[in-house]
């Protein structure tokens, strides 16, 4: 599966992310293959209506084996939250009550430092169909909630998943504008190399009369030189369209490279034989 890499660090870490009786296996796939995705790894369901273990969840997990695994079944929320210190309710519409609403935001950097203090922490998530109800948000410290088109509120169960395993990602890092890679070092090329490039280009467009009339060569080239230097080229970059241009100097669309020898080898080859 591409992204994955066994032999870089497994991250099992963080809040526990608690299903209320989910429905599909295929949806607590997903949502184990979102935790694994950001470093989450302690799943709990309650009353899983399609039981447990479950096959259509382990395909849809996408190899996140050691969640699956590791999955916990309870027949009661209150049995599934007994030996956290604290626990966030996810629900996109309005509760009456007096609990603390949180953003996604927020409520992660919380997660983060009860972490941090070692105390157990989890997220709950309703049913696909309706989500919790309001004895099950009342067993919760805290409400987090998503700001989503109020016309549209609904998320699947997968999708909420991953946008708090996102969050919890991003508030363990001390740079948020961080990425994993980069693209390849490349040295910017010099003016001579770009004006090889000119040069080469140009008289490959003079040999087929790409300047014509005459009278408007100058204002063509000017613009094709305008073209060609708007951005900063590397030196790998014009050694590309170089070769772009050599292939086109050499071979013809009724002749294309490896039909026959090159133009300049036959013509080399004529001149050989002339000479005789």
């Amino acid at each position: 599966m591409a992204g994955t890499n066994s032999e870089r660090q497994l991250l099992r870490e963080g809040p526990v992310i608690i299903l209320v009786e989910p429905q599909m296996g295929e949806n607590i796939g997903m949502v184990a293959r979102a935790m694994a995705n950001f470093g989450l790894a302690e799943l709990r369901l309650i009353n899983p209506r399609d039981g447990w273990p479950n096959d259509k969840a382990q395909a849809a997990a996408s190899k996140a084996d050691h969640v699956i695994e590791g999955t916990k079944v309870y027949e009661t929320l209150e049995q599934a939250v007994a030996d956290l210190n604290f626990v966030y309710a996810t629900t996109a519409r309005q509760r009456d009550g007096f609990k603390p609403v949180r953003s996604p935001v927020a409520a992660a950097e919380t997660l983060r430092a009860k972490f941090r203090a070692g105390e157990g922490t989890g997220i709950l998530f309703g049913r696909e169909r309706w989500g919790l109800n309001n004895e099950e948000v009342a067993l919760a410290d805290e409400i987090v909630t998503f700001p989503v088109n109020p016309a549209f509120a609904s998320l699947n169960i997968a999708q909420a998943v991953l946008l708090m395993s996102y969050e919890w990602m991003k508030s363990g890092m001390e740079d948020v504008s961080a990425v994993p890679f980069q693209a390849m070092s490349q040295t910017q090329s010099t003016k001579e190399q770009l004006f090889g490039l000119y040069d080469q280009l140009e008289e490959a467009l003079e040999a087929r009369n790409y300047f014509h009339p005459p009278a408007k060569k100058p204002k063509m080239v000017d613009n094709l030189r305008a073209v060609l230097s708007r951005r900063a080229f590397t030196e790998q970059e014009i050694s590309v369209l170089r070769g772009v241009i050599s292939s086109l100097d050499r071979f013809s669309r009724k002749y294309p490279r490896g039909s026959r020898p090159p133009v300049d080898a036959k013509e080399q080859s004529e001149d050989d034989s002339s000479a005789e």
